[in-house]
């Protein structure tokens, strides 16, 4: 049998923008709709519960790695719901754990997720991202970091190194 391909959506939670809740939405129906799961932060706001939003109406899995020490924060979402009690330790859990790390959004624990993930070399995908992250990223990230602008392009991505690495 072949493993679940497991996407890591990152993004800011509370100061995530109305058009971030909606980019996100929109990837974790697309993730879904391709068969992979999604796994997030597991919070009840922002990217995260946006996403797992998107990925479950859509019939998707998802998981929710949260930072406390019980799944009162959790989004009625999040279907596995992974209890941490790390804070935002947690993040490491989030990047390993990931095969391919998207980027919807940008705040201070998003930042430390991809600085995580280019340290595991994991691929990190940046969605609508401004061009300052996305440059300082790539100079310590180089080839692990690309940028894209739509959601189709994200799931290209993802596909293209689906094949390149022949994950199973």
């Amino acid at each position: 049998m072949r493993a679940k391909i497991i996407v890591g959506l990152m993004g800011p939670g509370e100061t995530a923008t109305p058009e971030q809740n909606e980019d996100a939405f929109e990837l974790g129906a697309a993730i879904a709709k391709q068969g992979w799961t999604l796994l997030t932060g597991g919070r009840a706001f922002g990217v995260m519960e946006a996403s797992m939003r998107g990925a479950s109406v859509n019939h998707g899995l998802t998981i929710g790695i949260l930072p406390g020490d019980n799944t009162q924060a959790a989004s009625p979402y999040a279907q596995i719901k992974i209890v941490t009690g790390l804070g935002s330790a947690r993040n490491n859990i989030n990047v390993l754990t990931s095969h391919v790390i998207v980027v919807c959004g940008m705040a201070a624990g998003t930042a430390s997720e991809v600085s995580l993930a280019i340290r595991a070399n994991k691929r990190v995908i940046f969605l609508k991202q401004d061009q300052l992250t996305v440059d300082f990223f790539k100079k310590i990230g180089n080839h692990r970091v690309v940028a894209v602008e739509t959601v189709d392009e994200v799931i290209e991505q993802i596909n293209d190194f689906i094949s390149l690495k022949q994950i199973v």
